[in-house]
C-alpha cells in the first residue's frame, strides 16, 4: 500500500455515495473507487452468511484495483461481514453504524429513533450501540422494508417514497422522539423528506461526517493520506446492468456525469446462495 492509491468502497447499491461525499469533501485529494452491489441489492434481505461472500469478492476486486483501505459504506455489511473482513485481509477497514451515540448527546427528552434494516436492529452491533450509550433512553426502533429499493430507484422525493416514510415515522412520531437516526446509508438521500414529516424541533442525524473523519484519522495513522494539493479521481463500479445504475449515481453523486463500469464477471457469483 502506498499514500497515492485510492480508497476503496462498497455498498449493496448506491447508498454509501452518502459516506462517499463527505469522504470526498473533508479528503479531495483521495482518489475514490466505488462499488455499487446492485445485482444483488438489499442487502437487508440476505443471510449473513450471503452478505459475507459478497463482501469478501468486492474486497478482493478493489484491493485488485490497489486500494489502500476500504469504507464499507453499508450498515448491514458493517454489521454481517465487518469482522470477518478485518480478520481474512491485511488492509485496514472503516465500517458504519447508526448514530446512537450522537443521538445521546443530542436528545433532550430521552427519546430517539432509528430507521433502519431489520438486519441492522437485530444485529450485535447495534445492540452493543444501545446497551453502550443508550442508557436511560427510550430507543424506538423502525426496520424500513422498500426505502432501500426506492433510492436505488432514485425515487427520493415522490409521493410513493412519501408515503413509506410516514408510515415508518408514525410510530416514532408517536413516541415523541426528539432525534431521528438514518441508521442506512441509503437514507440519507431521503432526509429531505424525513426533515419534512417530523414533527419541528426534531433533529435527524446520519453517519458521514463522523465516518470520512474516522478515515481520515486511520489513514493519518498509518501515513496513507495522499498529498496534495490535488483534485482526486472518482471511479464507480456495479455489479448491475451500467445503463440503469449510471443515471442514479450521476443523479445522488451530484450531476457530475460519473461512468459506471460493470464489475467484471468473477466477482459476481454468490456461492453462499447458489449453495441454499
Amino acid at each position: 500500500m502506498a499514500a497515492q492509491d485510492p480508497i476503496g468502497l462498497f455498498d449493496s447499491g448506491v447508498g454509501g455515495l452518502s459516506i462517499m461525499k463527505e469522504v470526498r469533501r473533508l479528503l479531495p485529494q483521495e482518489d475514490l473507487i466505488y462499488v455499487a452491489d446492485s445485482k444483488f441489492c438489499p442487502y437487508g434481505e440476505k443471510t449473513p452468511a450471503a452478505i459475507q461472500d459478497r463482501a469478501r469478492k468486492i474486497t478482493t476486486f478493489l484491493l485488485t484495483q490497489g486500494a489502500k483501505l476500504i469504507v464499507v459504506a453499508c450498515n448491514t455489511a458493517s454489521v454481517a461481514a465487518l469482522n470477518e473482513l478485518r480478520a481474512e485481509f491485511a488492509v485496514p477497514f472503516i465500517g458504519v453504524e447508526p448514530a446512537v451515540k450522537q443521538a445521546a448527546l443530542f436528545t433532550k427528552n430521552k427519546k430517539i429513533g432509528v430507521l433502519a434494516t431489520g438486519l441492522t436492529l437485530s444485529g450485535e452491533r447495534f445492540t452493543s450501540l444501545v446497551e453502550n450509550y443508550g442508557g436511560g433512553l427510550t430507543v424506538v426502533n423502525q426496520a424500513c422494508p422498500g426505502l432501500v429499493e426506492a433510492v436505488e430507484a432514485g425515487e427520493i422525493s415522490g409521493p410513493g417514497t412519501e408515503r413509506l416514510l410516514q408510515k415508518y415515522l408514525q410510530p416514532l412520531q408517536e413516541k415523541g422522539v426528539d432525534v431521528v437516526v438514518l441508521g442506512c446509508t441509503h437514507y440519507p438521500f431521503l432526509r429531505p423528506l424525513v426533515e419534512k414529516l417530523v414533527a419541528p424541533g426534531v433533529r435527524v442525524l446520519d453517519t458521514g461526517t463522523p465516518v470520512a473523519k474516522q478515515t481520515k484519522r486511520v489513514l493519518t495513522e498509518n501515513k496513507l493520506l495522499t498529498p496534495g494539493p490535488r483534485a482526486g479521481k472518482e471511479w464507480f463500479y456495479t455489479s448491475g446492468d451500467p445503463a440503469v445504475v449510471s443515471p442514479v449515481i450521476e443523479r445522488l453523486w451530484g450531476g457530475r456525469g460519473a461512468g459506471v463500469a460493470a464489475l467484471p464477471a468473477p466477482y459476481l457469483t454468490l456461492r453462499s446462495l447458489e449453495e441454499e
